[in-house]
């Protein structure tokens, strides 16, 4: 199991050879307009624009935490919009963001990955508008994407 790659740079413009996904989390409400999502809709209007279609109902796969939608952007790239996350602000003292939600979408994530021999790229998902901490996330990739021998990069801006 190789560690998780650490780099400052931009997400979206992920590093490295062959097919990539970069990967972030959405709420469950179907809002987006702010955090990483403003840089992802910036490079490229097609992951805001399915993840809306998705949450109008036009798509077969269930919009609820945990699932994830890929949305090809570019040959060999995917944008991976993986719903990890109640609402948009705390609730009852807790953060929007949904732990097992996103154990359950990096699942599916290391399926699509390894299905295209992919690599995976993100920000320290979770731990901004979501409110979650890195502590808590880094286990699940760990568990669910280097546990398959998954390469993931995570950039940290600036």
């Amino acid at each position: 199991m190789s560690p998780i790659q650490f780099t400052n740079g931009d997400a979206t413009c992920p590093i490295g050879e062959g097919p990539k996904i970069i990967v972030h989390i959405c709420n469950d409400i179907g809002g987006w307009g702010a955090g990483f999502v403003l840089a992802l809709s910036q490079r490229w209007p097609a992951p805001e624009a399915a993840y809306r279609r998705w949450h109008a109902g036009d798509e077969a796969l269930p919009f609820e935490l945990g699932q994830v939608q890929f949305v090809q952007v570019e040959p060999q790239l995917w944008v991976a919009n993986m719903i990890g996350q109640r609402g948009t602000r705390p609730s009852d003292g807790k953060p929007p963001i949904r732990y097992e939600a996103v154990r359950q979408a990096l699942a599916k994530v290391a399926q699509f990955a390894q299905d295209h021999s992919a690599s995976v790229h993100m920000p320290r998902i979770g731990c901004g508008l979501a409110g979650g901490k890195w502590e808590e996330i880094e286990p699940q990739i760990e568990a669910t994407l280097l546990a398959k021998d998954i390469a993931v990069t995570v950039y940290d801006f600036g």
